[in-house]
């Protein structure tokens, strides 16, 4: 998709971090935007700074989890614009622990969004793509949909399995001759707030940390964000996914730092071993 001027993006988890990078590289490019996000007073002013940079903007309060409410941002967008062009699928929470300690809120919480919500997406979108025979598919998945470390089943799960449906569905458009392209993002640490996840978390899925002390709680989330505030930029991350579509390139691995640690991982279960046990991260 060589031309973004005037072409309808949407973006979920729109209001902050990557999601809110990728709207502003969008909008820099005279895309027109639709930002869906649950967070009510960071989506609105997102989209309030947005407009006021020139773009044109379409917020919409969503939880990407919850079926209906993706039924409605897909009527509510095609409504305003008519049609949409890019879908980027990138709302997620982070969360973890050791996963014989997790409860099934843990887990219900973390696929319904980084899983449910990739899920509602293409339901909602990719028939209007195919119907409109043009569009593209963006992802959000991780390197830890690539390689995983211990402490993080849910969530690897759930990037696992983002990874797995990018490239299903990249197939089957292939396969079905249709003009859509696909794209998944598999970024490490990004300067972003998913190490607060939990300030979205539903009160009906709570669940670990019940074993930690407040001021346990309190030093973990001192010690995320300090690591999250050297993390990548945004604003690089999103770059390269305007890039991918505009390039119908499939993969955007945004830290090639890595990508020794991906080939290694592969290598170590093509030989039958099992995991050390360590971080690969760290």
């Amino acid at each position: 998709m060589e031309n973004l001027d005037e072409k309808v993006v949407l973006v979920t988890g729109g209001a902050s971090g990557i999601g809110r990078a990728m709207a502003e590289a969008f909008g820099a490019r005279d895309a027109r935007l639709v930002m869906a996000d649950i967070e009510e007073d960071a989506l609105r002013s997102t989209a309030e700074d947005m407009r006021a940079n020139g773009s044109t903007v379409l917020e919409v309060l969503t939880d990407v989890s919850d079926a209906g409410s993706m039924d409605r941002l897909a009527a509510t967008a095609l409504d305003e614009f008519g049609r949409v062009d890019v879908i980027c699928l990138n709302a997620g929470v982070g969360g973890g622990g050791t996963m014989w300690d997790l409860s099934t809120g843990d887990w219900e919480w973390v696929i319904g969004v980084n899983l449910w919500g990739v899920i509602h997406g293409i339901r909602v979108f990719v028939p209007h793509l195919v119907a409109q025979g043009s569009g593209h598919v963006v992802i959000t998945a991780s390197i830890a949909g690539l390689v995983s470390a211990p402490g993080l089943g849910p969530y690897n799960a759930t990037k696992h399995a983002a990874v797995s449906i990018a490239e299903t569905l990249s197939g089957e458009l292939v396969q079905a001759n249709l003009d859509i392209g696909v794209s998944v993002l598999c970024p490490s640490f990004v300067k972003t707030r998913i190490w607060d996840s939990e300030r979205n978390r539903p009160a009906h899925l709570s669940g670990g940390g019940e074993g930690l002390t407040v001021e346990e709680r309190a030093a973990l989330a001192d010690a995320a964000e300090a690591y999250f505030a050297e993390a990548l930029d945004p604003a690089v991350v999103a770059e390269q996914v305007v890039e991918a579509v505009e390039q119908r390139r499939f993969a955007i691995l945004p830290n090639p730092e890595l990508n020794d640690l991906v080939r290694a991982d592969v290598e170590r279960l093509l030989s039958g071993e099992g995991p050390s046990g360590e971080n690969p991260f760290f």
